[in-house]
């Protein structure tokens, strides 16, 4: 009986993280689409309106949503992987191990 709750609870968990992964990825995707459509449309708008590709791309409004829509989206992604990405479960115990089997230190 003990097994059989702990085996459904582990599915249930990881359903939950397949179901936050798989949101972030269409998060992803949707910034990707709706940023590179709103670019455009700001490009041809200040296109339109007498400046040159150059200076209309390097044009704020441009990088702007890509900017502060990617710090939402970065948020999204701590969320969801959390910030072992970076140093790992055991980094910290590798570390160690690298730095004692290390001559030189």
């Amino acid at each position: 009986m003990d097994s059989k709750f702990r085996k459904e609870d582990r599915f249930i968990r990881a359903k939950k993280r397949v179901k936050a992964i798989k949101g972030f990825y269409i998060h992803l995707i949707v910034y990707i689409l709706v940023n590179i459509f709103i670019s455009g449309i700001i490009i041809f708008g200040l296109m339109k309106s007498g400046y040159i590709f150059e200076d209309a791309f390097s044009h704020f409004g441009v990088h702007s949503t890509w900017f502060f829509w990617g710090i939402g989206l970065f948020f999204h992604w701590l969320g969801v992987f959390g910030s072992t990405v970076f140093f790992g479960e055991n980094w910290e115990k590798k570390q160690l191990k690298k730095y004692m089997d290390d001559t030189k230190f």
